[in-house]
Formats: C-alpha cells, sequence, structure tokens
C-alpha cells in the first residue's frame, strides 16, 4: 500500500458565486459555507473573513487553524471518526489546498488562545501568516457550557475544512508525492545498513479543555498506540486543545509535522523510520507510569536505534516528557528531545520542569516568556479584548495606541515543539 499526497498550490483567496479552484485561486461561496456551518444548534452566529499575507489585520482569540484536505477516492472529506466516516487514514490518494487555511475565532473559550499577526513582528514568529485565510468568527448560543462550545468550534472549523477541501476533489495536483506503506519486518529487510529511527509523538490530554483526538476518541483515554506516520496526514489526530498559544499543536501542524515530513523525507536514505507510538500527557503520577512504561515497551519491540520525542505544552507535560525519555534510554535506544522552554523573560530561569541525566540531545523551539510588542493594526478579526488576561498577555500589555506586549506565549506557534517555527535557542 501506499499514500499519494497531491498539493494543489492556492495563490489567491476570494469569495464568489460557487466554491471552486479556477487560476490557482480557490472561491469560496460565503452564503452556502455561513449556512453548512450554521446547522450546528450550539451556534448563533457564524461570519466568514478572508486575510491575505502582509495585510495590517490581527486575528485573536485563535482556537484552531486546520488545512483543507480531500480524499478523491472517498466519499465525505478527511477526519475520520471526527466529522467524518471511519476509515483508516494515511493510505490511498489525497489532495491538498496548499497556501490557505480555516483559522476559527470568536468569543473565548479558555485563556490559552493565542494571536496571528498577518504583518509586522508577530507575523515573522507566525507559520499562519504566511496563508491565505479564510477566518471564521463563531459565538455560541446563550447557556452552551465551555466544553460545549469549545466541541462546536473544533467541529465547525473541521467542517469548513472539510467543505473547502471539496473544491481539490476533481483538480489535478502540481505536485505529488508518494509514501510507502509497509509492514515492519520488511523495513527491517530492505533496509538493513541503515540506523531504525522512531517517532515518539507526545499529545495533550490533560483534560479541562486540553485534549486532542485520534480517530474522534480523546486521547486521554487510550495506552500509547503505534500508528503508520501518514495517517497525520489525512486528519487522524485533530487538534482540541486550549493550552499556550506558543506550543500548542493545531490540526493543521498535526497534518504538515515537521518531524514526520523530515523523516520521511530521509527514509530509506541515511535512516528507516519504521514509525509512530503516539502517546498522551494525562496528570496523574499513575497515568505517566502507564503511559511511559507502555511507550517505552512499544519502542523497544520496534527493534530501533533511536527515537524523536517531540511534547505538546509544558510544565506537567515535562514529566511525561522525561519519563519517556529516561524510559527509553535505559533500555539501550537513543533519544532526542524536541520541546521549548519558560525560561523567564530574562532566560535566566529553569527552562524545564522537570530533567533527567539521560536527556542529552534536546532541540529547542525558543523561550515562550521572551517579550515581543505588536504594533496597533489597521483591523481586528474576532475580539482584541482578552489580550491582557490571555497565557502571555499581562495587564497594562496594551496600550492606547493599539500596540500590545506581550510574551511570545501568546503567537500562535511561535515556539512550536513540532519545529515548525523559526525559533531556537542554545546553551553557550
Amino acid at each position: 500500500m501506499q499514500l499519494k499526497v497531491g498539493n494543489i498550490f492556492i495563490k489567491d483567496l476570494q469569495f464568489g458565486p460557487r466554491t471552486e479552484v479556477k487560476n490557482q485561486t480557490l472561491f469560496v461561496n460565503r452564503e452556502e459555507l455561513t449556512g453548512h456551518l450554521l446547522q450546528d444548534e450550539h451556534l448563533a452566529q457564524v461570519e466568514l473573513e478572508i486575510t491575505h499575507p502582509g495585510e495590517s489585520v490581527r486575528i485573536m482569540p485563535v482556537k484552531d487553524v486546520i488545512e483543507p484536505r480531500v480524499k478523491p477516492d472517498h466519499d465525505g472529506g478527511i477526519f475520520p471518526g471526527m466529522v467524518s466516516k471511519m476509515f483508516t487514514a494515511g493510505q490511498g490518494t489525497t489532495h491538498v489546498l496548499k497556501g490557505v487555511s480555516v483559522v476559527t475565532t470568536g468569543k473565548i473559550v479558555g485563556y490559552q488562545e493565542g494571536i496571528i499577526d498577518m504583518s509586522g513582528p508577530g507575523a515573522e514568529l507566525c507559520p499562519f501568516s504566511k496563508l491565505h485565510n479564510l477566518v471564521i468568527v463563531a459565538n455560541p448560543v446563550e447557556g452552551v457550557t465551555p466544553y460545549q462550545h469549545e466541541a462546536a468550534l473544533r467541529k465547525m472549523g473541521l467542517r469548513a475544512a472539510n467543505y473547502l477541501g471539496e473544491a481539490a476533489r476533481n483538480v489535478t495536483p502540481d505536485e505529488t508525492t508518494e509514501y510507502e506503506l509497509l509492514p515492519l519486518h520488511k523495513y527491517h529487510e530492505l533496509y538493513p545498513e541503515l540506523p531504525k529511527v522512531a517517532y515518539v509523538y507526545m499529545l495533550q490530554s490533560q483534560g479541562l479543555l486540553h485534549d486532542t483526538y485520534f480517530y474522534g476518541v480523546d486521547v486521554k483515554n487510550i495506552v500509547p498506540t503505534l500508528i503508520h506516520p501518514t495517517e497525520v496526514m489525512d486528519g487522524a489526530i485533530v487538534s482540541g486543545n486550549c493550552v499556550s498559544a506558543c506550543d500548542k499543536n493545531t490540526t493543521y501542524h498535526h497534518q504538515n509535522s515537521p518531524v514526520i515530513h523530515d523523516l520521511l523525507a530521509r527514509h530509506g536514505k541515511d535512516l528507516c523510520f519504521v514509525g509512530s507510538v503516539i502517546t498522551n500527557e494525562n496528570v496523574t503520577l499513575l497515568d505517566k507510569q502507564r503511559s511511559s512504561d507502555l511507550t517505552a515497551k512499544l519502542v523497544e519491540f520496534l527493534g530501533v536505534d533511536g527515537v524523536i520525542i517531540s511534547e505538546e505544552g509544558f510544565g506537567n507535560p515535562d514529566t511525561d516528557l522525561m519519563m519517556n525519555c529516561t524510559k527509553i534510554e535505559n533500555k539501550g535506544i537513543k533519544t532526542v528531545l524536541v520541546t521549548d522552554e519558560y525560561a523567564g523573560q530574562d532566560g535566566t530561569s529553569q527552562s524545564l520542569a522537570d530533567g533527567s541525566p539521560l536527556a542529552t540531545a534536546i532541540v529547542s523551539g525558543g523561550n515562550a516568556n521572551a517579550l515581543v510588542t505588536l504594533p496597533a493594526m489597521d483591523k481586528v478579526i474576532g475580539n482584541i479584548d482578552p489580550v491582557e488576561v490571555i497565557a502571555g498577555g499581562f495587564k497594562g500589555g496594551r496600550q492606547a495606541d493599539g500596540s500590545i506586549t506581550v510574551e511570545l506565549q501568546a503567537i500562535i506557534g511561535a515556539t512550536n515543539e513540532l519545529g515548525f517555527n523559526k525559533l531556537t535557542a542554545r546553551e553557550y
């Protein structure tokens, strides 16, 4: 089996009489999509906006970012088990609308929601400023709980991405990449001389609006599981959390995980990428011990020489990161950790809440506490009012001229722990 991913490059995004791709422009029927989304009884109001790179626009508070995709050989969209019918993701053919995204915003759900600036210094810190974004501003009906509110906006964004993805169903891709899917023993047979590498993919699952979904299942309810890396490209993993914006893995991050893409690009050349183990980040010691024990066991079963481990979030999940590292290293398997740091605004504080003498290879996504001043924008989509209470904001950070000073923590993707960002840090 194999997965064929066909990229369709989009250079512009506009509203139009029908939703279609024409001359590298994605046209969206505004009224049709709005009506489609308002079928959810939990939503009182939905407004659609379009933003382009370089515009003086600020979007906040951002809940999720999703890339439109479609499987042309399937009825319905991607995101199996969530808003699409169940199927095994990561095989067959997938068409991708490259250069556009769906961004969801509206009334704040949890305090850890962030900012996308389409220009200025904030844009340099956020990968989504380079995209043509369909922004959905949605507000709930009266009386919904925060959990119902989050679920409604999460599913709304996925439905919108599926709707847009349909425009790519019959379009010939500009480029196609093929990925092989083989049984584990075949990888060992085909590449006996290459170092065997696996990826431990830690997913946020602390509850209280800190959740991630795997085929529609809240991952705090699963044990570590072996998956084929291409499954994430078809929406098998979906964001449902309000962790700090800087290191939140949006659904777009999962769909385009650079760890997975880079390992697949090197597979069969200088390493053999045998697969991924997804694991959770629960809050009790028993859950952490269970998940790290089973993660290390699965990695050992894979017969690998090395493992990359990525974290999502900080603080409490730092313990999961170090448990996974220590137990895998104790089995004689080398680890490389990908995380970010909370080292204080001056960079002199302890970077991680936990540590291990075996954690000797760490890639940093930068210091989330570093300060940045974002100039006023001509337009705000969503609501600027929560800027002093979201994670990374603080009282006095909003100035009379419209500029704001925040920690990088407030900017979506600024210190992303999949390496989907421009920052890093070094020890001197």
